[in-house]
């Protein structure tokens, strides 16, 4: 198993995340991993109780890591208490995974809206369908608002997105990258946001670190 060095490791996180995210995604094409852009999406609540999901990831750049989700569904209303969280890529196939810890805030309408009119017409029914991680009393309660929607608005008509959907940008401060290798002496390079006296983002980006496995 080839390893991760040093050596190896651009000067910002999102350049090796591009790259292995890359080769994800041809291990994917290949049939060896399932949706490479799953993530663990974990948060902590008010009273500081964890919660864990499956999310997609939906973009990402030099600003953070974005996903679309229901806005009073129980990660949203964690975050608009506690906007601290963690993304976990597991992609055990490849022995690797990506760790994300960072800070969530919503994206802008504009942006949220653009992405709804690219999914497919099905999704952006569910959308409104779904009171996402509200107790309902039967699964026939979910079809039939879903007929709902359906006959309201056909194949072709245009979906308005709901004003409670939306994205979240997860703005990272650190990023792991782990890679697997023989008897348990993996590889973790983690790039940390090298910071100011103030606690703002010192023009010099990113310090690399090495941590023992």
């Amino acid at each position: 198993m080839d390893g991760l060095t040093e050596d190896q490791a651009p000067a910002t996180p999102v350049e090796l995340f591009a790259l292995w995210f890359t080769q994800a995604l041809a291990a994917a094409d290949a049939g060896l991993l399932y949706e490479p852009n799953a993530m663990v999406v974990s948060t902590v609540d008010a009273e500081g109780r964890p919660g864990s999901r499956t999310v997609l990831l939906k973009g990402y750049d030099e600003r953070g890591f974005v996903f679309f989700t229901n806005y009073d569904s129980r990660k949203a209303r964690d975050l608009a208490a506690n906007p601290n969280i963690s993304l976990l890529f597991p992609w055990h196939p490849m022995a690797r995974q990506v760790i994300v810890t960072g800070v969530a805030e919503r994206v802008a309408r504009e942006e949220t809206v653009a992405y709804f009119r690219t999914r497919p017409h099905g999704s952006q029914l569910g959308a409104w369908a779904s009171a996402q991680s509200s107790v309902i009393a039967t699964r026939e309660e979910l079809d039939r608002a879903y007929a709902d929607l359906e006959a309201r608005y056909p194949e072709g008509e245009q979906v308005p997105a709901p004003a409670h959907w939306g994205g979240f940008r997860v703005a990272p401060r650190s990023v792991e990258f782990w890679q697997g290798r023989a008897n348990r002496l993996h590889d973790r390079l983690r790039y940390v946001v090298r910071t100011e006296q103030d606690g703002a983002a010192a023009a010099s980006g990113w310090t690399v670190e090495r941590l023992s496995p």
